[in-house]
């Protein structure tokens, strides 16, 4: 194989994968799928697509080597090809927030929005941890929850946080986190748990940073 061939090949094929995750909708299905495996019908309800566009988008992705699929009975389920998948993603992500002033203003402006001010980095966290007793929040849904999630956390899903606060201590801090910084389930918790009375923070990172650092992690399978 001439040089040139064998440049245009590989440099070709590499462009087929970046070219799968040149659109955001299909960056928010690798995101989200970085939180566990899913069905179509959940990708497109977690997402807002229809069931039809989802799918559209996951064949881009499993036809640029970033997901694959297995059967459990009638269901197809969608899970990222392998760790490295989730890596590309939170390495864009970081690069992004570092380098695209927009990114950090619509963060900043959809938080002062809800007056939530104070979040934690995973190592402010851990440094807090060692002074003061903090109760880990998770607020994904329980799918999620159930596929991996910060040792001895707590598990409320966003959407029945309001009618179970009375599971909660206002004696203690609570940090709530969910599935990253774009994610805006910890965001919406904090601010419900502070209008009564709590003192809550929001893990500025989410479940798959902490599993990346080796941090502990539990599973209910």
């Amino acid at each position: 194989m001439e040089k040139r061939v064998f440049k245009d090949k590989v440099f070709s094929e590499l462009a087929r994968v970046s070219g799968a995750l040149s659109n955001p909708r299909r960056l928010e299905i690798v995101d989200l799928l970085s939180q566990g495996e899913k069905t179509v019908e959940k990708i497109a309800e977690h997402t807002g697509m229809s069931i039809a566009n989802a799918s559209q988008h996951l064949q881009v992705l499993k036809n640029g080597s970033l997901v694959e699929i297995k059967r459990k009975g009638n269901f197809i389920i969608y899970r990222l090809a392998n760790d490295k998948v989730g890596e590309i993603w939170k390495n864009l992500r970081d690069f992004g927030t570092a380098r695209l002033s927009e990114i950090d203003v619509a963060v900043n402006e959809f938080r002062a929005a809800k007056q939530i001010f104070d979040s934690l980095s995973i190592d402010a966290l851990l440094e807090k941890m060692e002074n003061e007793q903090v109760i880990m929040l998770d607020v994904r849904p329980q799918d999620e929850y159930r596929s991996g999630h910060i040792s001895d956390s707590v598990c409320i899903p966003i959407n029945e946080l309001a009618n179970r606060l009375g599971e909660l201590r206002r004696s203690q801090t609570i940090v709530a986190y969910c599935r990253g910084p774009f994610c805006v389930f910890a965001d919406e918790a904090v601010e419900l748990l502070r209008k009564n009375g709590f003192r809550a923070f929001r893990l500025e990172e989410g479940f798959p940073d902490w599993k990346a650092k080796g941090l502990p992690i539990e599973v209910n399978n």
